[in-house]
């Protein structure tokens, strides 16, 4: 293990606030999508925790399992996998009963041109897991993409703004949160609402999509001027931890980073790591997709990884040679075509 690799481990533990509030939450863990690009670190952590409780607990991890690897590396680290597609009714409900739910099924990328089953995903497979679990205690992983775009200088959407999402994704992921909404009134399920923009992974993220165009010298599009972004880390406790705030009525809370990040200025940090200089293409609008963390904040904490920290990591990873991930957030789109 190199030294970076061995720092950023560091940075993926399990605090003792995660390991206290894991020792509150009785019963096992289920993962529904585990296979995305949070799944894996967020089943891993969870892990961690329970065992450095001291406890016995089963972390279940349940998705297609397509991607090569991916059932044995879980399995190495703790994990229990079940390969079912969730939209096979039969496959759902053979699913066992567990106590605590992290709901993370949902898609986003090609959603032009596959609408029906972006809906389908997004809107429908909800209220069938929402009636399946009904007697589970859920976090279920949203989007700020339900907020409308903002002023810039209002501090990003809190809780109390009304969703008005821009686009077939944002209104299907509004979907999402209505059925359990619905759920969650009709049978008392303690249900929370994870409105996550952006996690930052070394492998993806806001900030490495900033980072390439800056290295390959590449135009940025400066339209959606600024950003929010939290270390996936940080963001993987929080929903964790967030299954001791599950409600009915359901509670929204939004995860994110306390700044307003301008994209101009991370392109800037980026460019005086690689001795390069940042093109851009547009000019900042007055509005942009921000959300407003302070709740989360009062119930978690700040985030341990700044912002600053995670661009110097970012751009040592590439320096590296890292392994990354071809899924980009498409941050820059503001008419909601994903």
């Amino acid at each position: 293990m190199t030294q970076l690799e061995q720092l950023v481990d560091s940075l993926l533990q399990p605090s003792e606030a995660l390991i206290a509030d894991v020792t509150k939450l009785d019963g096992d863990f289920l993962i529904l999508g585990i296979g995305g690009k949070v799944g894996p670190s967020l089943a891993k952590l969870l892990k961690q925790a329970i065992d450095r409780a001291g406890l016995k607990k089963r972390v279940i991890g349940v998705s297609r399992l397509t991607e090569p690897g991916l059932k044995e590396e879980l399995e190495s680290n703790g994990v229990e996998t079940i390969a079912a597609d969730l939209l096979n009714d039969a496959d759902l409900q053979s699913l066992p009963d567990v106590k605590n739910v992290l709901y993370l099924a949902g898609t986003k990328f090609g959603t032009t041109g596959k609408e029906a089953f972006t809906w389908a995903m997004n809107a429908y497979l909800p209220g069938r897991v929402a009636e399946k679990y009904k007697n589970s205690r859920i976090v279920v992983y949203s989007t700020g993409n339900v907020y409308p775009l903002t002023p810039v200088f209002a501090g990003g959407a809190d809780e109390s703004v009304a969703p008005s999402p821009v686009g077939e994704y944002g209104q299907s992921c509004l979907g999402r949160e209505r059925m359990f909404q619905h759920f969650s009134n009709q049978y008392q399920t303690p249900v929370l609402i994870y409105r996550l923009n952006y996690a930052n992974d070394l492998r993806y993220g806001v900030l490495l999509e900033i980072a390439k165009a800056v290295r390959e010298e590449r135009e940025l599009d400066l339209r959606m001027g600024h950003v929010n972004v939290i270390w996936q880390g940080d963001a993987n406790e929080y929903a964790i931890r967030s299954l001791l705030h599950a409600s009915a009525p359901a509670k929204f809370l939004n995860i994110t980073g306390p700044e307003t990040a301008s994209v101009r200025w991370i392109a800037s940090e980026f460019g005086k790591i690689f001795g390069k200089q940042p093109r851009f293409v547009g000019e900042e609008q007055s509005t942009a997709l921000l959300s407003n963390a302070a709740e989360s904040f009062r119930l978690f904490g700040y985030p341990k990884v700044p912002l600053l920290q995670m661009i110097r990591l970012t751009a040592a990873w590439m320096e590296e040679g890292g392994k990354t991930i071809s899924k980009d957030t498409h941050f820059q789109e503001r008419e909601g075509k994903f």
